[in-house]
Order: structure tokens, then C-alpha cells, then sequence
């Protein structure tokens, strides 16, 4: 005999192995148990929460020679007629490809002829959306007034999609996705027939990976079941077959982008596309680690809410003391849009870089939470002895600011510098006024250096704006710029002085070796106004 599906092998046959729909389950035993059965029903809901299965089991209640609590005894023959799928009684109707008006006629001409063994005839019908216009048109006076004999089960995932004639003449049941818990028990009881070994966590993600629905956590069993056949299933191995990975690779995901370490950001991703991982899954898996994160740190909450192993609570205690809950709450906000337009996306690969990269570096959005996350890599800066340049009146600073907070005494540039770049050293306050908002944004904190050829080097402090002035599009942008305020047509390199780039000591700023210091009034910032918050100039410590 061939193989049976643990969702069809487990498949309920009575309203008792029903699990997650008890007001469902309830109304329709009382129902039957008191002859009260509605002539058309509505039963919607998402995949594999039980909208068929209930349908079946109530087809049998109605029909069952000596039913028992409202359940089918499972023994009579129209039980097991039904049960075989040979019974005149229940018409299973697929509306995804009987969707015509002439479908809907050859079931009306049928409702005519009485059943000639048991007492109802059941029609279902499946996905019941699919059909067309005409098609519900020509259903409404059968559904409304069929013969006492007929009972309709209409089962729909796109509720939506249902014309409200039809609705009013339906007893809608809303059926709910199962919780991770019921699934649980559910799987721990099957796994018992089948002398399957897993492991309780491997259960416990299974369940949560089906999202709700108890025939796609029976397929994912069945999926681990095979690929290690014979042996326990363990909660890194169901990792393992369906393309998940461990909460240890969100931790250090988490890590990176806390200090917009972009390189090893796309190092994780690189290893996990290189592992065969489903990439919208890894973003959904993320989202869920990030929302336990923010339960974690704005209440107390315990293992059981969060859904997380006892092992790996620790480590999450450890993550939310290391930021704030509207960090947390927008990177929540961008991986929910990312997970989104993953369903429809040809290059997931590089949708998935894109937003971590806007993870990594705040200045990319425009929005309050964003500037919150800006001003937290500012305040990070100063912890770490990066200072702020100040430019007000000489008591003012000598009273208040420590001899630790000094500036550095900034190097001097010994060789003579070319007229050219003196020119545009003396001139960058107005070059950074006469630009854009767009490129002045790319251009904030940077400065103007000198090449051993002579060539003007403009220093940025982050490899995404290098490579935007580096790209063809934009490189002559800049020469541009500076051609327009000091009328000189001159070569300009782009370099950052970020992680893994060149020192910043190789490329100091020439307006020093003009006697002069280029600085800004500091002012206090408003978490709401980020025109103040590019106000300051942050300058690294010799």
C-alpha cells in the first residue's frame, strides 16, 4: 500500500479531534443535536485551520444513522460510504476550475432529485471566490430557497471576494488560525502513533513556522520525518530541512547593524544565501526575534510569552540592554515592508541588502524614528572620544570644558599646497551653502584634502557616499559644484576614511594650513527638527 500523508492519515473524523475551532465545533453539535442545521453555511478562514475537514465531519453528522453527542458514529454505512468518498449524499465541488454559470446549472438541476438513501444531500464547495460573476448570479435563488433536503457548505479563503447577496444568505463561520501551543500538543500526539523521535523545541518551531495552520505544520513533520528517517529530529536539524536558522545568527545580525557594521552585515548574508536559507523566511524568522526583543524590554515579560527557550533568554537580555525600544520598533517597521515585497520580488538577494543597509546607516530615511537611531550613533560617537567642535565665546568655554576635552592640536600640512586647492579650502563653506539638499546631505562632515599629484581629494566618511560620487553617473557632480563657486576645472578624488578604508591621518584637512578652523555653533538638538541635528560637526580625536 502506498504511503499516506500525515495530514490526510490524521486527518479529524469527528468533531472531538477538531482542535482550535471549539465555537465553531460547539454551535454546530448543538445544532444537529437539536435539528436546527441552517440550509447554507459560510466557513472562511486561512489555509489548514479545518474549513473542509469540519465540512465532512458535519456532512456525516447530518446523515448518520445513529449519531452520538452530534458526532458521526464512524460505523453506519453512510459513515464510512461518506468517509470513502462514495456517497451520493456529499458533492465535493472544486470552484477554482468549475467556476462557469453552466457549473452552477448542473447543480441546480441535481438539487431536484431527493437523496434515495440517507436524508440530506451535502454540497461543498471549495475556494467558492473562484467563481464567476454570472456563476454567484445564478446560485442565489437555489441557495436562498433550496429544497428541505439540501444543505450548502461554502469554504472560502478570501472572504473579501464574496458577494454580499451571497453573504446574507450564509451563516458565516469565521474560523481562527490555531495557536502554536494547540498545534504542539497536536503534533506531540501523532508523533506518538507514528514512533516518531523529535525533539520538543523541533516541535515547537514546526508549529510556529505553520503559521496557524495545522496541515502545513502535518507537512512540515512529514518533510523532517523523511529526510531523517530513522533518526531524532532535533531542533537543529528541522532547522536544517526547512532553510531556517539559528536565533545565534540573528543575535549576530542584530549585533552589526547596532554598529553599522556594514561588511559584516553582508558577510551573514552572503554565508546564509551560500547555506541554500530561505531568504523571506530569515526576514519573518528576524522580525520575530526583534518583536520578543521589544516585549522584552517594555515589560516584564516571561518565556512563555515571548516564545523563546530557556537557554536563549539570557542572550536576549543581553541584546535589549544594548538599545532603545524606537530603534527596535523601526527596524520592526522596515523588515515588515521588506517581508512584504518579497512575496512578488525576481532579486530577493538584494532587496534584503538594501534594507539592512538602510538599517545600518539612519541618515538613508528621512522619518522621526530614524533621526532617533541617528542621534543614538551620535551619542555612541562621543561615549567612544569623538568630540564636538564648539564655537562660542572664549569665557563661556573655558569655564565649562575639562582639559580632557580639548581639542587635539590639529596636524599641519608641511608641503606647499597648490593654489587650486587653496582656493577651494577657503571656499568650502560656500561650495557646502551653493549645493542641494540632496547632495548636501552626502556631503555633511566631509572635507577637502590634497593627493601627492596635486589632485584635490574630497574626504566623506562612509563608503556608500564614495561609491556614489565613484559612480558614473554622478562623478562629475562634484567637479561640477566646484567649478561653478571658484570658477577652476580642476580633478577630484572621493575616498572614506570608515572601517577598512585608509587611515584618516593620510588625508588631513588643508584649511588647518590656511590658519584657520572651519566650525559650526553647537545648539541644542530637537528630536523632532533633523535641520538642527545637521548642525554639528564630528570630529575624531588624533
Amino acid at each position: 500500500m502506498s504511503y499516506t500523508a500525515l495530514y490526510r492519515k490524521f486527518r479529524p473524523r469527528t468533531f472531538d479531534d477538531v482542535k482550535g475551532q471549539d465555537h465553531i465545533v460547539t454551535t454546530l453539535r448543538n445544532q444537529i443535536k437539536n435539528g436546527r442545521m441552517s440550509h447554507a453555511y459560510l466557513f472562511c478562514g486561512t489555509r489548514g485551520t479545518g474549513k473542509t475537514s469540519i465540512a465532512k465531519i458535519f456532512a456525516k453528522a447530518v446523515n448518520c444513522e445513529s449519531p452520538v453527542n452530534g458526532n458521526p458514529c464512524g460505523e453506519c454505512e453512510m459513515c464510512r460510504s461518506i468517509a470513502e468518498g462514495s456517497s451520493m449524499n456529499v458533492i465535493e465541488i472544486d470552484a477554482a476550475s468549475n467556476n462557469g454559470v453552466d457549473n452552477v446549472r448542473q447543480i441546480i438541476d441535481e438539487v431536484a432529485y431527493s437523496p434515495a438513501v440517507g436524508r440530506f444531500k451535502v454540497y461543498i464547495v471549495d475556494e467558492v471566490h473562484m467563481l464567476s460573476s454570472g456563476a454567484f448570479n445564478a446560485l442565489l435563488k437555489t441557495l436562498e430557497e433550496p429544497p428541505s433536503y439540501v444543505i450548502f457548505i461554502l469554504a472560502t479563503t478570501e472572504v473579501n471576494r464574496i458577494p454580499i447577496t451571497i453573504l446574507s444568505r450564509c451563516q458565516r463561520y469565521d474560523f481562527r488560525r490555531i495557536s502554536i501551543d494547540t498545534i504542539t500538543s497536536r503534533l506531540s500526539e501523532l508523533i506518538e502513533k507514528e514512533g516518531l523521535s523529535v525533539e520538543d523545541r523541533a516541535l515547537r518551531y514546526i508549529a510556529k513556522t505553520a503559521d496557524g495552520s495545522m496541515r502545513d505544520a502535518l507537512s512540515l513533520l512529514d518533510q523532517c520525518a523523511a529526510f531523517y528517517f530513522g533518526q531524532e529530529i532535533t531542533y537543529d536539524k528541522a532547522l536544517d530541512v526547512l532553510g531556517a536558522v539559528d536565533t545565534g545568527v540573528f543575535s549576530s545580525m542584530l549585533r552589526a547593524v547596532l554598529k553599522s557594521n556594514v561588511p559584516e552585515v553582508m558577510r551573514i548574508i552572503e554565508e546564509m544565501v551560500i547555506q541554500g536559507r530561505e531568504l523571506g523566511q530569515f526576514v519573518t524568522d528576524m522580525t520575530w526575534y526583534l518583536r520578543n526583543l521589544l516585549l522584552l524590554k517594555v515589560s516584564d515579560a516571561n518565556e512563555d510569552i515571548i516564545d523563546i527557550s530557556s537557554e536563549n533568554m539570557e542572550l536576549l537580555r543581553e541584546e535589549a540592554s544594548l538599545t532603545e525600544d524606537t530603534v527596535i520598533i523601526r527596524y520592526i517597521r522596515i523588515l515588515s515592508e521588506l517581508s512584504n515585497r518579497l512575496r512578488f520580488a525576481t532579486q530577493k538577494r538584494i532587496l534584503v541588502e538594501v534594507s539592512f543597509i538602510k538599517l545600518c546607516v539612519p541618515a538613508m530615511e528621512k522619518s522621526e524614528d530614524a533621526l532617533l537611531d541617528r542621534i543614538r550613533v551620535l551619542e555612541e560617537k562621543l561615549e567612544n572620544g569623538v568630540s564636538i567642535a564648539y564655537t562660542g565665546p572664549v569665557n563661556d568655554r573655558s569655564d565649562n570644558v575639562q582639559p580632557s576635552e580639548k581639542e587635539a592640536p590639529q596636524k599641519v600640512i608641511t608641503k606647499a599646497l597648490p593654489e587650486d586647492v587653496k582656493a577651494v579650502a577657503s571656499d568650502w563653506p560656500r561650495i557646502i551653502s551653493e549645493c542641494d539638499e540632496t547632495l548636501g546631505k552626502y556631503l555633511k562632515g566631509a572635507y577637502p584634502s590634497v593627493g601627492e599629484d596635486d589632485t584635490l581629494i574630497v574626504v566623506v566618511e562612509d563608503y556608500f557616499t564614495c561609491q556614489r560620487f565613484n559612480d558614473p553617473g554622478h562623478s562629475n557632480e562634484l567637479r561640477d559644484l566646484i567649478a561653478s563657486v571658484t570658477n577652476k576645472d580642476m580633478k577630484v578624488k572621493v575616498v572614506y576614511t570608515g572601517d577598512g578604508a585608509t587611515p584618516k591621518d593620510l588625508y588631513p584637512d588643508v584649511r588647518n594650513s590656511l590658519g584657520e578652523k572651519i566650525d559650526f555653533d553647537i545648539e541644542e538638538i530637537d528630536e523632532t527638527d533633523e535641520d538642527e541635528f545637521d548642525e554639528y560637526e564630528i570630529e575624531e580625536r588624533d
